[in-house]
């Protein structure tokens, strides 16, 4: 299984950006796909996740201006990021469970910067 996300840049503060993150390889069901995030000097944390239904957790600090979606035919997650802060400045790692097991993708940069 590999997890290619694209989308990340920089970006005022203020503005918005949307990231994606496709699945590929052997899979028959993705229960969970979502993002995780990793500012420098600071460990990972949960920005959002959804569930193959549609189920949705998402921290605190980002909601009201991230939004999380996913096409289950695509096997593809993405992330609406508005009104971005530069707090919000760090490499998205997008996530996926299959079969009870975790997977990783190789992180995209977000620079929030005026």
């Amino acid at each position: 299984v590999q997890l290619q996300a694209s989308g990340g840049g920089l970006v005022h503060p203020g503005g918005s950006l949307r990231i994606s993150c496709e699945a590929s390889g052997s899979i028959l069901s993705i229960n969970v796909m979502g993002w995780y995030r990793q500012a420098p000097g600071k460990q990972r944390e949960l920005v959002a996740v959804i569930t193959r239904r549609g189920s949705i957790n998402s921290a605190d600090s980002v909601e009201g201006r991230f939004a999380i979606s996913r096409d289950n035919a695509k096997n593809t997650v993405y992330l609406h990021m508005n009104s971005l802060k530069p707090e919000d400045t760090a490499v998205y790692y997008c996530y996926a469970e299959i079969a009870g097991r975790g997977f990783w993708g190789q992180g995209t940069q977000v620079t929030v910067s005026s």
